[in-house]
């Protein structure tokens, strides 16, 4: 059961890992392209965690974020260890690692993480994420729907 989660997990990095590769090889650092008037794909780094939190921090948070991403990364294991036949949380943990571990990749190899998905709405424009991060953010949706939608156990009310 554990390897079909992490085989989730792995397909979550080489998506992220590919698409990467992809924009960096065709791109240059602060390159844009209109593809739709909601959407350009757009060439940034993010030294820090989402929205840029941190990204001023002066390299710490590097660090401190890798260090964050491996002691999560092997607590969703142990979690899918013990609760793989919870399909729908499992599933969430699954997409959460193989994000964390995506972004972890480039902080190790590069110092920041590679964002190009740029929404935008008239002049509101949504900071730039990738894959991994996508990933992570609809496994942590489905996390909060497991846990609303999760049926409890117990006596029946009466």
């Amino acid at each position: 059961m554990l390897s079909r989660w992490l085989s989730s997990s792995a397909l979550v990095i080489v998506l992220d890992q590919a698409s990467k590769l992809w924009i960096t090889s065709h791109f240059a650092y602060g390159e844009s392209l209109v593809v739709l008037s909601i959407f350009n794909l757009v060439l940034t780094h993010n030294t820090g965690a989402a929205f840029s939190f941190l990204s001023d921090a002066g390299g710490m948070q590097r660090w401190l974020f890798s260090i964050i991403a491996v002691v999560a990364s092997v607590w969703i294991v142990w979690l899918l260890r013990r609760h793989g036949a919870q399909t729908l949380f499992a599933l969430a943990l699954s997409l959460i690692l193989g994000g964390a571990l995506g972004n972890l990749i480039d902080r190790i190899a590069y110092g920041y993480v590679v964002d190009f998905l740029h929404f935008h709405w008239n002049e509101h424009y949504f900071p730039a994420f990738n894959i991994a991060d996508s990933a992570i953010t609809c496994g942590a949706f489905l996390l909060i729907w497991d846990s609303l939608t999760e049926k409890k156990h117990g006596p029946a009310a009466g």
